[in-house]
């Protein structure tokens, strides 16, 4: 009997197609490193939001637990690896994905996600988390029916 995995693979998705291509490349990859999959989707109050407006936070969180859930679903149908754990935390999702780096073996993340500045080469969630992790970074490029091109 061999010993439980003590690596991770942590995925960040927030429902967009290159989360779901993330999450299909941690199954690829988590057997090489014999690693469980961490999902993680993060939210956090949009920048316009009113500090004044009595809104709970389980709103947010639920959008963002049904993005995790669809994006795996989409993912892994019926077929979800043994290996996954997936949780939704309340952050700044690349202060969020740069934390659950730690003690990692990879982080994967979208080029692009449900940003709003079409064009750039990696989105701000993406590039914080490359300029920041403490762990190596796989970056899913947009598939080339998405470009729009």
């Amino acid at each position: 009997m061999s010993a439980p995995s003590t690596s991770r693979i942590v995925v960040g998705v927030d429902g967009s197609g290159q989360s779901v291509e993330a999450l299909l490349y941690a199954r690829k990859l988590a057997p090489v490193f014999d690693a469980t999959i961490l999902a993680v989707a993060a939210w956090d109050y949009p920048a316009d939001y009113p500090d004044y407006v009595p809104l709970g936070t389980s709103e947010f969180a639920d959008a963002a637990r049904i993005h995790l859930d669809k994006a795996l679903a989409a993912a892994y149908g019926d077929d979800t690896p043994a290996a996954l754990e997936s949780t939704v935390v309340f952050a700044h999702p690349a202060k969020a994905l740069v934390k659950a780096s730690q003690d990692s073996v990879l982080l994967i993340v979208g080029r692009r996600g449900h940003g709003t500045f079409r064009g750039l080469l990696l989105g701000s969630v993406s590039a914080g988390c490359v300029a920041h992790a403490h762990c190596p970074v796989l970056v899913v490029p947009q598939a080339a029916e998405d470009t729009g091109d």
